[in-house]
């Protein structure tokens, strides 16, 4: 017996809200659910499958689940339907996707394994000063040759 997959219609509006729009709803929406360390990511020249990330933590799987929704009902208020909503059946990674801003709620222990702040901000840090503990270990190498 074949089962009719069921189809989720997703649009965006006609033109889509701007991105400094989109962020703020999200800012807003994941605010007004208490979600803990959110960082806000430009990936801008890095992916072309967005603009910003979005990530968050929630305290437990009905947090987050709680936050996601939030994230999808302050979007629905632009008219801004998601591509996408993934991993609210188990909810310990909840990924919303809005076009330009993908948005990532997670408990703190799948966030810490996935590292994704990590993941897209390399290359954003400074190079380290000189003086740093690598370049002492450097110096005195060279220096018991002479």
């Amino acid at each position: 017996m074949t089962n009719t997959a069921q189809v989720i219609k997703t649009r965006l509006p006609n033109p889509p809200p701007a991105v400094e729009t989109l962020l703020r709803t999200v800012q807003d929406a994941v605010a007004e659910l208490k979600a803990n360390d959110i960082v806000q990511i430009d990936v801008r020249g890095r992916t072309s499958v967005c603009d910003y990330m979005v990530i968050a933590s929630g305290t437990s799987t009905r947090h987050v689940k709680a936050i996601a929704d939030e994230v999808v009902r302050f979007a629905k208020k632009l008219d801004c339907q998601p591509l996408g909503v993934e991993g609210e059946s188990e909810a310990e990674w909840v990924l919303v996707d809005l076009g330009d801003v993908v948005v990532h709620i997670m408990l703190p222990r799948v966030r810490e394994f996935y590292a994704l702040e990590r993941l897209w901000t390399v290359g954003d840090e400074p190079p380290q000063e000189d003086g740093a503990p690598e370049d002492h270990a450097l110096e005195a190498d060279a220096g018991e040759r002479d």
